[in-house]
């Protein structure tokens, strides 16, 4: 375990951090870069961002009163220096780990977690509201919402700065812009932050406004005045800066300034906290900050699992056994190479939906959106609509975002876009806020579309080639990780909509699997033969909707004990759908137990440590398939 540095080890909460001496901030900067590093190179976890943030983190933490003041961290991938400084050294080992800290800000973790965080470009928003609620209960708090440049590329961020800049209302919060990718000349940058330190002292401000006041006053030309004086102004400053945008929505813009010059961050933050309207200071920080490697790959670090702290060479496991994602993204370029209507949507994931190889292959049929999965949706409707089939790439989780435009400007006129949903299921260490434990229950709720899942990487070949060919809206999921290793079919063939397979025959139990379940469900089947001598048909429903109800059906009155099994919420899912199947057939006095996530959000830690916990693995098929052989009649399903 990581042993921290002695003016680390000095910090259990912003108050001693005060304490420090401002010639101590960048040797304290520089023990939590290598803490940071230490820890995520065994934990895992977002590396780049949060090296790039330290000195930031430090400087908020230094210049405001926190928690009283709140400061929102948009995602939480730019958050750990802010733990180590808030009271969370100690546990800092534990980051990611099952029971330990998230990787991400977090409400119920920590008082200084202001925001539960997970999906980007809430932060404006979020702190907006808290700026409103304080300025009713007539608290005089700051609030400052912390945002990524690419988390700016979301609408919803705009959304907030909008309403943030009403004139209409008197909005006093600081939003800062921690922009890790723009490129600005040392020149221009060294110019606009003399400028903007200059402009955000408080003298200047207050002299600036009873200037102002002073000129609209002037009879007859005072309003005249005023516009020319303030248009000078802003000229000036958009030619030294690329503040335009930000003073368009009425924010007063400072910057671009260096966010790893300590001295300067603080001079700057002690001037605009006495400033009482809405603010957008712009930071320049560098991605990986103070660990080569990761400066030098800051794609790579981004999200990173456990790696050698001195090559920065992940440590992967000894196997040969593709992911998912990497099957996935190898079938698009296959299909793509004798299919030129299909079209590849990402947003801001191609490395982590595997779409690299695609982007490569055929630059012009790659779009990436950005973090702005209502628009990618939308645009690859209209895309649609010209003849093309586009592929939404996806995380699971992510979809949520774009649940509408689904509905709205897809289903509705039957379009055929491909909805690729990666992660499907639980996904691990990033805990709640990106479990793909929802789309099997919302998707199949919406008339027109066809819900998937394969139960290997061979099958999912098969199935994305399936989808090419519907004439309508359909979504595959798959899960984060490995494949089941099985050997993948050189040519890739349509399944037939809306039908399963029998994988194993037995009289005694009917277990009804889709997705990463099914080899589960082989497994528990081949135990459950071997040991209890009970035999068990096995059966890899492959579709959500629409289910195969020729197979399905006659197999349910025949055996009338029947296990459903998904990596997905339970209400409303895949054993809802087969329950409602056997209602609408009138199949009565079965035993139907529906095995899935239960109604709670499912925390952080390893994948097969959270199957095994959540009862959705190999282990708790036999356990719950023992228990209803071992009842005398059939009763009903009690969820």
């Amino acid at each position: 375990m990581h042993q921290s540095s002695h003016l680390l080890k000095k910090i259990n909460s912003p108050h001693d951090l005060k304490k420090l001496k401002r010639s101590e901030l960048s040797d304290l900067a520089k023990e939590i870069r290598k803490t940071i590093v230490d820890v995520v190179s065994t934990s895992g976890g977002h590396l780049a961002s949060s090296l790039g943030a330290v000195e930031l983190s430090i400087a908020l933490h230094y210049v405001f009163d926190t928690p009283t003041d709140k400061i929102l961290w948009d995602v939480g991938h730019q958050a750990y220096a802010h733990k180590l400084l808030t009271g969370r050294r100690d546990q800092f080992p534990t980051l990611r780990r099952q029971g330990g800290l998230s990787g991400f800000t977090k409400r119920s973790e920590s008082p200084y977690d202001t925001f539960t965080t997970g999906h980007s470009s809430t932060s404006i928003s979020a702190g907006l509201g808290i700026a409103c609620a304080k300025h009713l209960k007539k608290e005089s708090s700051k609030v400052v919402a912390v945002i990524g440049d690419g988390s700016l590329t979301a609408g919803l961020a705009y959304e907030g700065l909008n309403q943030t800049g009403d004139t209409h209302n008197d909005k006093d919060m600081i939003v800062i812009l921690n922009d890790n990718e723009m490129s600005i000349s040392h020149n221009v940058g060294a110019l606009s932050s003399l400028l903007s330190r200059t402009f955000s002292a408080s003298k200047l401000q207050m002299l600036r406004k009873e200037f102002g006041e002073f000129l609209k006053s002037l009879p007859r030309i005072g309003e005249n005045m005023y516009q020319l004086a303030k248009r000078s102004e802003e000229s000036f400053k958009t030619f030294v800066t690329p503040g335009m945008l930000f003073e368009a929505f009425n924010f007063e813009y400072f910057g671009p300034i260096d966010g790893h010059n300590l001295d300067h961050l603080i001079n700057i933050l002690k001037n605009i906290k006495t400033m009482n309207e809405p603010v957008l200071l712009h930071v320049i920080t560098k991605k990986g900050k103070g660990y080569p490697q990761a400066e030098q790959n800051p794609v790579y670090f981004h999200g990173v699992s456990s790696f050698d702290v001195d090559t920065g060479i992940c440590r992967k496991k000894t196997t040969n056994v593709p992911s998912y994602t990497e099957v996935f993204g190898q079938t698009m370029v296959e299909l793509a190479k004798t299919n030129d209507k299909i079209i590849a949507v990402t947003a801001a994931m191609p490395e982590g939906t595997g779409l690299v190889p695609f982007s490569k292959a055929y630059p012009d049929r790659f779009f990436d959106v950005g973090i702005a999965e209502q628009h990618g949706v939308t645009f690859a409707a209209g895309m649609a609509t010209e003849g093309f089939r586009p592929v939404v790439t996806v995380y699971s989780t992510f979809l949520q975002r774009a649940y509408d435009q689904i509905i709205h400007d897809v289903c509705i006129e039957k379009l055929p876009v491909v909805f690729a949903l990666d992660r499907g299921g639980i996904v691990g260490e990033d805990g709640p806020t990106h479990h793909g434990l929802f789309d099997i229950s919302f998707l199949r709720t919406i008339p027109n579309m066809v819900v998937m899942a394969p139960k290997d990487e061979n099958e999912l070949r098969h199935m994305l080639a399936t989808a090419m060919a519907h004439d309508g809206p359909i979504s595959l999921r798959y899960p984060r990780g490995r494949g089941t290793g099985v050997d993948q079919d050189d040519t890739l063939t349509m399944i037939p909509i809306g039908k399963g397979e029998i994988l194993s025959r037995g009289d005694d139990l009917l277990i009804v699997a889709v997705g990463s379940t099914v080899s589960e469900a082989v497994c528990a089947a081949a135990l459950l033969a071997e040991n209890h001598g009970v035999r068990a048909t096995v059966v890899n429903a492959r579709f959500i909707k629409p289910l195969d109800h020729e197979l399905i059906i006659p197999l349910a009155r025949n055996i009338h004990r029947i296990i459903t099994i998904e990596e997905n919420t339970i209400q409303g899912g895949f054993g809802s759908a087969v329950l409602e199947l056997l209602s609408d057939h009138e199949i009565n006095g079965a035993i139907v137990k529906r095995m899935g996530i239960n109604d709670h959000f499912v925390e952080h830690g390893p994948q097969d440590a959270l199957r095994c916990k959540y009862q959705v693995d190999a282990s708790a098929i036999i356990n719950t398939a023992l228990s209803m052989m071992s009842q005398d009649k059939p009763i009903a399903d009690s969820r």
